[in-house]
């Protein structure tokens, strides 16, 4: 990794320039050439050509008689047991949602079990998020008279156990009490209610095994049942969890992008999704400050990457060092003293990249473990003991920085966080105290608010890096349509300045910006709200469904009706199909700039991007230039605005 003998990965960093837009990741591609230190676009460089069958989605492995690939030109058609194209493409499609919706569900599963422990008093975590236990127990049909708040978070934390552990034909219990009573029924009528999401899971894995089902339509119900699974085994039911555990979040102001690193602190980068961990490096970073200090640096610094930083970001104004692409970029500042993971996302080359300067890295859970890491593992019950050892072994290794290694980006941007519903819905009533939503409700129907657009996702090498993310929100924007952020797609947004009121000025078109600013003067923010609001981390897509049914149940309209949409501009995980497979699920347009494996199959293809919209109102938007993909969504929120005849 840091030999100087290897040159396989120059010529890639010599064209930097096609690979991000991030002026500080530039810097930073600059930095590891000059080092010669690998990276995930040199890597990208080496796959080329990407093989052409996984590209169309038309291989498959799921027997030891293949593995078999189908030729889109001849032959062969089928494979050796006779599966055409679009079984084997639905058959993929169904494999990647299952991924996706098994990470959500069990970081929802982990999130319950801390919340459980905290409630019991058998773990050193306060439950901060009172205010959120009165509207999840009611929605839950959960008594809350003469009941303590830890007696509170046991029932509704044995709750949500209770949907993982439900053997009856009943579907989840998580799903029937937020979802509207209208979609509850549509998704009853195709058969896709999801009962209990670990045996949804289980049977998607044995139905896509080999000699089961041969049926393309119903593999594809299967993804939209999967969908539903992280919906609300992982979304809905992960922040509801983690809002009562850490509390809601509420408007608060970082900066954004490599430059909030320090160059007299001791640096520590929190990376991955599960903020039971985050939240105690936190925690215990400002309590051993002094030990910092005493050990010659002039303090501790916190800087989160992916989802772990949009948590601490949104509850404790930590602020973000980057997205998914720039994790190993961070440590090539040479300024990191300790990176923390916990699971998804973070790529296995992190801790090669660690070798060549002074950084450790440190994995906590027993899945998401690193050759060369230190492992500590983090429960719920030992989470104070684990935080102070990783955070002691930062301020050791800060000793061992070498200045001449050092070299961080000064690019960064202000950026606000924490943008919940219960926020959004406090802004509107500073407005209108009696009814917050008719103001954002009556700025729509006068054409003010063109529509609303959630963006979401991760980055993916195989674009430029935030292009086409920065280049659609300007076109929609400049049409007066709010936008709402969460995951790595708000880390690209905070970098430019999206996510400050300054970008609302310099962004929005002039109606929109009537409206943020008469919103964020009467909310007492002495000017306009951000022109993108950031709602999160990926589990927080959850809150964007919560503000559709909000919008939808205020009108008497089904969510399908709204002039909305979503888009994933830069997908890469396969969260962001499962997401995307749930959006779509609740009647949403749903964008994705980066073509998935699916076009093996017209069949699939067909059917995701336009006969979907039938079954449930929404459909995918495959389209992979930026401003083609704006002008689609305008398109649609116009077609929207018209039907409901505003």
């Amino acid at each position: 990794m840091c030999d100087t003998n290897q040159g396989s990965h120059t010529h890639a960093h010599q064209h930097y320039c096609q690979q991000t837009i991030d002026p500080a990741a530039a810097e930073m591609l600059e930095k590891a050439n000059r080092e010669h230190i690998e990276t995930t676009w040199d890597r990208f460089e080496q796959q080329k050509p990407q093989c052409g069958f996984g590209d169309l989605g038309i291989c498959c492995r799921n027997c030891l008689q293949g593995p078999c690939r189908i030729n889109p030109f001849g032959e062969p058609r089928e494979g050796i047991c006779g599966a055409d194209a679009d079984l084997i493409v639905a058959r993929n499609l169904l494999r990647t949602t299952v991924g996706g919706a098994a990470s959500h569900a069990d970081h929802a599963y982990s999130a319950i079990h801390c919340l459980k422990a905290a409630a019991e008093g058998t773990a050193p975590y306060e439950i901060r998020g009172a205010d959120k236990i009165g509207p999840v127990a009611a929605k839950l049909g959960i008594s809350t008279e003469g009941k303590s708040t830890d007696e509170l978070a046991l029932e509704i934390a044995n709750a949500a156990l209770a949907d993982f552990g439900n053997q009856t034909d009943e579907p989840m219990k998580w799903l029937t009490a937020t979802a509207s009573p209208a979609l509850v029924e549509t998704w009853g009528k195709l058969g896709v209610l999801p009962k209990n999401p670990d045996r949804e899971i289980r049977t998607a894995m044995h139905q896509t095994s080999m000699g089961v089902d041969g049926s393309p339509i119903n593999l594809l119900l299967s993804c939209v049942k999967l969908g539903l699974v992280d919906g609300y085994a992982g979304l809905q039911m992960g922040t509801d969890i983690q809002d009562i555990l850490f509390g809601i979040p509420y408007p608060v102001k970082t900066e954004a992008n490599l430059g909030v690193l320090s160059n007299d602190k001791v640096n520590i980068v929190v990376h991955g999704h599960m903020p039971e961990v985050s939240e105690k490096i936190v925690e215990w970073a400002r309590k051993l400050e002094g030990e910092a200090i005493a050990a010659g640096a002039a303090g501790i610094n916190i800087a989160g990457i992916c989802c772990s930083g949009n948590e601490v970001l949104m509850r404790q104004g930590i602020p973000l060092a980057g997205n998914y692409l720039s994790q190993e970029l961070a440590i090539i500042t040479g300024a990191v003293e300790l990176m923390v993971v916990d699971v998804q996302c973070f790529m296995p080359s992190i801790t090669k990249v660690a070798a060549c300067y002074h950084t450790k890295v440190v994995t906590t859970t027993p899945i998401g473990q690193l050759p060369d890491a230190e492992y500590l593992p983090f429960t719920p019950q030992n989470a104070d003991e684990k935080a102070q050892e990783a955070v002691r072994m930062a301020i050791a290794a800060f000793a061992k920085r070498d200045a001449a290694k050092v070299q961080i980006p000064t690019h960064k941007s202000e950026a606000w966080g924490g943008f919940s519903l219960e926020t959004i819905v406090q802004a509107l009533a500073a407005v209108n105290a009696e009814d917050p939503l008719k103001p954002l409700i009556d700025n729509i129907v006068a054409g003010n608010v063109l529509g609303a657009v959630g963006f979401a996702g991760c980055n993916n090498v195989k674009v430029t890096q935030d292009q086409t993310t920065i280049e659609m929100v300007k076109d929609l924007l400049a049409n007066n349509v709010l936008i709402v952020a969460t995951g790595c797609t708000a880390h690209a947004l905070a970098k430019y300045g999206f996510l400050s009121p300054e970008g609302a000025k310099k962004y929005a078109g002039e109606k929109l910006l009537g409206v943020l600013t008469a919103v964020g003067e009467a909310a007492g923010l002495g000017g306009p709200l951000p022109p993108v609001l950031h709602m999160g981390s990926c589990v927080d897509n959850s809150r964007i469904g919560d503000l559709l049914g909000a919008l939808a149940g205020y009108l008497g309209v089904q969510i399908k009706d709204l002039p909305v949409a979503a888009s994933a501009p830069e997908l890469q995980h396969e969260k962001a199909v499962s997401i995307g497979t749930w959006v779509v699920a609740l009647g949403v347009l749903t964008h994705v700039g980066v073509v998935p494996p699916v076009l093996g199959s017209p069949l699939v293809s067909q059917v995701l991007t336009s006969d979907i919209e039938g079954l449930t109102g929404g459909k995918f938007l495959v389209e992979t230039d930026p401003h083609a993909a704006a002008q689609g969504i305008l398109d649609h929120i116009n077609a929207k605005r018209k039907a409901l005849g505003i």
